[in-house]
């Protein structure tokens, strides 16, 4: 009889963007040893642009130089994906996970985020969908409601998906969302028009449908961790 697999979630609350970077690439260089389980890290981060890989630069509509009188700052990363958004109101999941311990390859990994994302809209009564082809995320009807860019290191997982719960969504007027022009992006909020729980029920709620996508038997929460994880990444 198998065991059930475990996760660790690691809630951390409102994080910079670059900080975040620096654990999940520390968190990445355990996993690969086994030094640790598979992490999910759960948290916000202040308003941001991010840009993967491919350095899509056009997608930014704002002069960089700008960016400073909205209260946003650009990013680059190494993910997969374009250009996306990142701030308050958003739940944002970062798994630290191996997919050669779980046994799927990438492309049903990016399909178990799509139906994590899915999965908690339609707690809501929200109708919720992957996108068609050339359209990355999870969208309701033709607007976007989750984002997902991912980067893979020798079967471990980082970076992840964004849901967005009630964000202030004036940020996405300053870019080509995931390079998908002529698309709006949506909400929680938006789609449902009802008031909602506390924002951490449902960071807590697509925790959970991520550990079913995923069929992690043991969950262990860790509560305001970072500050111990950046000691020891100093």
């Amino acid at each position: 009889m198998r065991l059930p697999r475990s996760l660790e979630v690691w809630k951390l609350g409102t994080v910079s963007y670059l900080d975040a970077l620096k654990l999940q690439e520390k968190l990445v260089s355990d996993r690969k040893i086994n030094k640790i389980s598979d992490t999910l890290l759960c948290l916000q981060h202040p308003p941001t642009y991010t840009l993967g890989k491919r350095r899509t630069d056009h997608n930014l509509l704002i002069p960089e130089s700008e960016l400073k009188q909205i209260g946003a700052e650009l990013c680059y990363t190494q993910r997969g994906g374009d250009i996306t958004f990142h701030g308050p109101h958003q739940a944002i999941l970062y798994p630290i996970v191996s997919l050669r311990d779980i046994g799927i390859g990438a492309r049903k990994y990016v399909e178990k985020l799509e139906l994590t994302m899915i999965e908690l809209a339609s707690l809501y009564g929200v109708k919720a969908r992957a996108g068609n082809t050339g359209e990355t995320g999870v969208w309701v009807g033709d607007r976007k409601i989750g984002a997902i860019g991912v980067r893979i290191q020798y079967g471990v997982t980082s970076h992840g998906l964004a849901f967005n719960i009630d964000p202030d969504l004036n940020y996405f007027k300053h870019i080509v969302p995931c390079g998908i022009p002529d698309k709006e992006v949506t909400s929680l909020t938006r789609e449902t028009g009802n008031l909602l729980p506390a924002e951490d029920l449902i960071h807590e709620q697509l925790v959970s449908c991520f550990a079913r996508q995923f069929d992690y038997g043991s969950l262990l929460r860790k509560d305001n961790v970072l500050m111990s994880a950046n000691e020891n990444l100093c």
